[in-house]
């Protein structure tokens, strides 16, 4: 299970590389349509604002494959081993429920709703760039499946159990 899970944390950070790396091309790409040919690119425009949204979605997926989600470790320290595990396992079953219910059933629901709408520069159904959402819920939802059985197995941190 660890090298399935390293091997989709290596992918999802390569395909935010990448997201980010297209997102500066065409926003140099905007900027001189821009001011020097004096004629504004607005496909580039609307691409660059539903990558930052992929990227954004694929980086807080890497954040749960790492464990680095919100927490408040003030308060878990307080607690013995048995109840910082606890304590963890619930932070996780709580981001379980969060990607199930708001990425993931949410996620199809916009998804399925917007593939009848067309993006105004582009041409391409909305829901193409919504599909994102369920796919990174379902991503989060096996990363913190992977977090509380680390958890249990006694690893505190994801570069312990790697």
């Amino acid at each position: 299970m660890r090298m399935l899970r390293n091997t989709i944390t290596h992918i999802l950070n390569g395909l935010a590389g990448i997201s980010f790396l297209v997102m500066v091309i065409l926003t140099c790409w905007q900027v001189f349509t821009r001011y020097i040919l004096q004629d504004p690119s607005t496909w580039s425009e609307e691409l660059v604002g539903y990558l930052f949204a992929w990227a954004s979605l694929l980086g807080a997926s890497i954040v749960t494959s790492e464990r680095g989600h919100m927490n408040i470790p003030i308060i878990v320290e307080k607690f013995g081993a048995s109840g910082q595990r606890l304590l963890n396992c619930l932070g996780e079953v709580i981001a379980f429920l969060f990607s199930a219910t708001i990425l993931v059933f949410g996620g199809i629901q916009i998804t399925t709703l917007a593939m009848g709408q067309m993006t105004s520069s582009l041409g391409v159904p909305i829901g193409v760039f919504y599909i994102i959402l369920p796919l990174c819920g379902v991503l989060n939802m096996f990363y913190t499946i992977l977090n509380i059985a680390d958890i249990l197995k006694g690893q505190t941190s994801e570069k312990e159990a790697a």
